[in-house]
């Protein structure tokens, strides 16, 4: 770092200030968390548990624990491990950049915050009396590559009927995600490690479905 050079001129230069301050802080804490052998009681504590919201949690009586409605966002930054951090990271790195880019630090910061209680609604909706704890980025991650879909993909999609193009292309990026997830899901489930497959479909459906706004916010007046 150059003298005088503030972090914030840094992660300037990375031309995503707001990824890397996600990127940097989810990092921090989860090493932490890992480093001190505390992930168990970290997911307990911060984790999002669908059965909490309608009071039937089990652990809730034994524990004190974060408020429900904070855990959507505390569970993003509780990993199982490095392996799962790692991924979520080159994920977010990738991704987040190119849509900071377009979207800007603000769009970047209201799309993941979305993203974490998009996630954490549709995996309620898929077990709202679940007890084990939802962790990881994922789920907010997902808005992130599904607003990066929307804006860098190209699109093949032709009208159908009454939808136009635009739209039909919206739909098969949201089919193909929640297939892809499907199979990823039931795939863990057979090998013993589930993982939070609605999540990351409700986080990528918040990305598609915010992604125009949030453009249209940015350059707003411009």
């Amino acid at each position: 770092m150059q003298r005088g050079q503030t972090p914030r001129g840094v992660f300037a230069g990375f031309g995503a200030p707001a990824t890397a301050s996600i990127a940097i802080a989810t990092i921090v804490v989860s090493l932490a968390l890992i480093g001190l052998g505390a992930i168990n009681s970290a997911a307990l504590w911060g984790g999002f548990i669908p059965a909490r919201l309608d009071g039937s949690s089990a652990f809730a009586q034994y524990y004190s624990l974060a408020p429900v409605w904070l855990t959507p966002l505390t569970a993003t930054f509780v990993h199982a491990g490095l392996l799962h951090l790692g991924f979520n990271m080159v994920m977010l790195g990738y991704t987040g950049r190119e849509a900071e880019r377009t979207l800007g630090a603000r769009g970047i910061l209201v799309l993941y915050v979305f993203g974490a209680y998009a996630a954490a609604a549709a995996q309620w909706l898929s077990g709202p009396h679940m007890q084990a704890p939802m962790i990881g980025a994922s789920g907010a991650l997902s808005a992130i590559v599904g607003a990066y879909s929307l804006l860098y993909g190209q699109s093949r999609a032709k009208a159908i009927g009454p939808f136009p193009a635009r739209i039909v292309h919206v739909l098969w990026l949201a089919l193909a995600w929640t297939g892809i997830n499907l199979l990823i899901g039931l795939m863990s489930v057979r090998a013993g490690t589930p993982i939070a497959a609605a999540a990351h479909v409700g986080g990528f459906i918040a990305g598609l479905a915010l992604a125009r706004p949030l453009l249209a916010w940015r350059w707003r007046g411009a």
